[in-house]
């Protein structure tokens, strides 16, 4: 069984495509060959900053013969439909065979589909391939008609058997394959030939490149952290750049220099951003002081005075980027100590979008219901508005327009400098937290109220205008909000009423998105500040009497509010699968009253999910089920509700009798455990319904004929509705 090999060398193909081309070119190939009937053991990918490679052991020397067997008209149908089958089959009328059928005679045909060399196949589906390769950004060079990523310069593409090596014969643009390819471009120019994947990766090391992106990063890595270790230092930690800047060398030679003695004293995140983002350098801290003391380079060549020049040119870069960042810090500094409220000002005539206003708008609103909710977060209610107002200052900042990256960070030591006490100013950076589910989620409380209101009035402000996310689209983040939200509350045990805060937020929207009756924009901010929807609108509206506005606004925020809340449910559902929590008891805790109190109903799935994990639970609801279902016909035949008036004085049985006594007992726990939110141990005496309610239904017969009887028994079974339906909605649950 030969092996394959394939190669495609081309000009410098960008880093943060490379993974993604290499799992292309394995499955597309791979894909390929399976689908033409050649199987394989394995295959592997491997890229470098001017190749793609593919390695596939264990290929078929050539695909199976296929007999396929199809039927065809009846005997004696039209002359057309035979022919048209005949087309199909790609068969002449003589290989037709007659067979008899239940239907009667029918004309089947045999065919026989000889295999192909692997070496036909493997080109076909290289072009193919080749030809329609999914790069993010692709060119056309010269008069050529193919498009990849950067001139493509050579295809190697060989089938490696015990006889040796044989090149695939196929041609793209011009393209021969062959059995060559190049090493390094510097330290090891010129073509060399290969027999076989591990001739090709031994020779390719020989020749300066080491193939494997995750070898060099290793590489990479070692060398940097003895090095850093070697100085008493360490390197930051940083694996985004690491895989980064391992696609940008086929050859990593790693190279410590020192930074400037006046750029010490910047925060060391900035020095770290800008080494990072423009010269792709890895920090090298002091881990007694925590400074940024050093930085890492890779080189992608040896020299002969061991990198020293490399060394120089990049200090001499670094400096002039460090000195801009330098100014920036210290003119934001003087600005901030002077007056940050000036760069909150200039946030008026910044546009945060279109339809909803300016930062100074968004800021206004955030501040505002930060303010409502400090007191359920356990903030103060005016360093939480105060906190919001600061909290974007250093948008206007110079350092954050030339590193969007550092907003908030740079907010807090600008905020800090300007006489806010240290709390007040962390607000500014774990405002914007939690940013993805792996995100560290803000506990003080004055960052857990600003950060809640942000995402909030992000959430709000978007269903206002009706930029709602629609399938895989989500361009304003709202997903990600919404999954903010949810982290926020859970995280920190928070009871809020969201509905409540979403009401008063989507208000505040309506009320700005109005330009025209002042007195009436006020009431309507009243109503939000209030934040009881529906006492103060009605209030408002007895007021004022009949107003097109308001009578627009009230119709609009209730139904938006729900469409909201529903959207924030679907976040929690996903958010509680990652726990193993299923979508029907997300649900069936979802159908109860209070279900936008998150932290309540994440309590509930998780202890439902407990119990019905149990044989108890899981079979009690099949009981309850079987219960209600009894009792929905019966309510339908009859047309009456069996919701009252069950007597035990009725009881015939022991069975029937221990239900009645194990109903009371269970409604005597789930009741306080409830209201105690002990959700636990309201579905364990929910749980412990499942005995006496088996032996119910194996020895008792509902419709029975004495009419008196069997009202009585549906009612017993409404009654195991009723108590069960308080710890959840089990009709909801599958199975």
């Amino acid at each position: 069984m030969p092996d394959l090999l394939i190669e495609l060398f081309s000009e410098e193909i960008p880093a943060r495509m490379q993974t993604r081309a290499g799992e292309d070119l394995k499955k597309r190939i791979t894909d390929g060959l399976v689908e033409a009937g050649l199987t394989y053991a394995g295959a592997a990918a491997f890229t470098t900053p001017r190749r793609l490679a593919l390695a596939v052991e264990g290929l078929l020397a050539a695909s199976p013969t296929i007999r396929e067997e199809r039927k065809g008209p009846k005997v004696g149908a039209p002359d057309q439909a035979i022919e048209g089958f005949l087309r199909g089959a790609k068969i002449t009328r003589d290989q037709l065979e007659e067979r008899e059928t239940p239907k009667g005679a029918v004309y089947f045909a045999t065919i026989e589909k000889a295999g192909r060399p692997a070496a036909e196949i493997v080109a076909e589906v290289l072009e193919a391939t080749i030809r329609n390769f999914p790069w993010p950004k692709s060119m056309r060079w010269g008069g050529s008609s193919l498009r990849w990523v950067r001139p493509l310069h050579s295809i190697l593409c060989i089938l490696t058997s015990e006889a040796g090596a044989e090149v695939v014969p196929i041609e793209v643009d011009g393209i021969a394959a062959g059995d060559g390819t190049e090493g390094h471009r510097f330290m090891n120019p010129g073509r060399f030939t290969v027999s076989s994947f591990e001739d090709y990766s031994a020779k390719l090391k020989r020749a300066h490149v080491i193939l494997s992106a995750e070898e060099r990063a290793e590489h990479i890595w070692n060398d940097a952290r003895n090095m850093a270790f070697a100085a008493g230092l360490e390197v930051v930690e940083d694996k985004g750049l690491l895989a980064e800047v391992a696609g940008l060398v086929e050859w990593p030679v790693v190279l410590m220099g020192e930074i400037g003695a006046e750029f010490l004293d910047l925060p060391p995140e900035v020095l770290q951003t800008s080494m990072k983002e423009h010269q792709k350098f890895f920090s090298v801290r002091n881990p007694k002081t925590g400074r940024i003391e050093r930085f890492v380079t890779v080189a992608n060549r040896e020299t002969a005075d061991q990198g020293a020049t490399i060394l120089a040119g990049n200090q001499k870069v670094l400096s002039a980027r460090l000195a801009d960042a330098k100014f920036f810090w210290e003119n934001d500094l003087r600005v901030a100590k002077a007056d940050i409220g000036a760069w909150t000002k200039a946030l008026e005539n910044v546009t945060f979008h279109n339809k909803l206003g300016s930062q100074g708008d968004r800021i206004r609103r955030i501040a505002a219901l930060a303010r409502e909710l400090a007191p359920a977060v356990g903030a103060e209610a005016g360093q939480a508005e105060k906190a919001a107002t600061l909290a974007k200052a250093d948008l206007s900042s110079e350092m954050v327009y030339e590193f969007p990256e550092l907003q908030g960070l740079m907010g807090r030591y600008y905020v800090e400098a300007a006489g806010e006490d240290a709390g007040l100013a962390a607000v500014a950076q774990e405002h914007y937290s939690p940013l993805g589910p792996s995100d560290d989620v803000p506990t003080a409380p004055l960052s857990v109220a600003v950060a809640l209101a942000d995402k909030l009035d992000t959430l709000t402000g978007f269903w206002a205008i009706d930029e709602k996310p629609t399938g895989s689209k989500d361009p304003f983040a709202l997903r990600r909000a919404a999954l903010g939200v949810i982290r926020l509350v859970i995280a920190n045990d928070l009871r809020l009423p969201l509905d409540r805060y979403i009401d008063a937020q989507l208000l505040r929207h309506k009320s700005h998105a109005h330009n025209g009756d002042a007195a009436l924009t006020d009431l309507i901010d009243e109503i939000a500040d209030h934040g009881v929807f529906g006492a103060a609108f009605v209030a408002v509206k007895e007021k004022l009497g009949e107003n097109a506005l308001l009578e627009k606004v009230g119709q609009e925020v209730p139904d938006l509010s729900a469409d909201l809340l529903a959207f924030v449910h679907d976040r929690l559902k996903v958010f509680l699968r990652d726990e193993g929590i299923r979508h029907d008891i997300i649900d069936a805790c979802i159908a109860m009253e209070g279900n936008d109190d998150l932290n309540l109903l994440a309590k509930r799935a998780r202890a439902l999910n407990t119990v019905l994990a149990t044989e108890d639970g899981e079979n009690l609801v099949q009981g309850f089920k079987r219960a209600n279902n009894i009792l929905t016909q019966a309510e339908e035949k009859d047309g009456v509700e069996y919701s009252f008036g069950a007597d035990a004085k009725f009881a015939e049985t022991e069975s029937e009798k221990a239900l009645f006594s194990a109903l009371e007992g269970a409604q005597a726990k789930i009741a306080p455990a409830l209201k105690a939110e002990d959700f636990p141990a309201a579905m364990s005496a929910m749980a412990a319904l499942r005995a006496p309610i088996d032996a119910f239904f194996e020895e008792v017969q509902v419709n029975t004929g004495n009419e008196v009887i069997r009202r009585n028994r549906l009612n017993l079974l409404s009654q195991i509705r009723q108590v069960c339906s308080q710890v959840a909605d089990l009709t909801r649950i599958e199975g």
